[in-house]
């Protein structure tokens, strides 16, 4: 077995991938467009698979918005600075949810912050 994709419905494809490219730097591995079905989907990551696992952006034409639930979590990522790829971020105009700073009672530093949909994105502070 092999971990795949993660896959999450998205309203504007192309500011999506200007999200996750530009502000966390992934890289557009691949897209696939189904017109006769009427969805895009676009695979981003920071290497394509099997390296690592993708994010798959699934665009529904003519679908504007999508409601969260209550089931959905995050996607985590890590950095090795984190203070500065969140001021960095929040210079950009991204949502960050919550500050970087330690959790409380270990030595885990993280941040919360949203994308262009509202879907949570961890950032972990792992330093090499």
């Amino acid at each position: 077995m092999h971990f795949l994709h993660t896959m999450i419905r998205i309203s504007d494809l192309q500011r999506s991938i200007d999200f996750y490219t530009q502000c966390l730097g992934m890289k557009l591995i691949r897209t696939m467009d189904f017109p006769d079905m009427k969805f895009t989907l676009a695979y981003l990551g920071y290497e394509s698979n099997p390296a690592q696992a993708e994010l798959e952006l699934t665009y529904n034409y003519g679908v504007e918005s999508y409601e969260m639930g209550n089931a959905y979590g995050h996607i985590a990522l890590s950095t090795d600075d984190i203070y500065g790829l969140c001021n960095q971020l929040r210079d950009a105009g991204v949502k960050i949810t919550r500050e970087p700073g330690p959790l409380k009672g270990t030595d885990i530093v993280l941040a919360f912050l949203e994308d262009p949909d509202g879907y949570k994105i961890e950032l972990i502070e792992h330093k090499d």
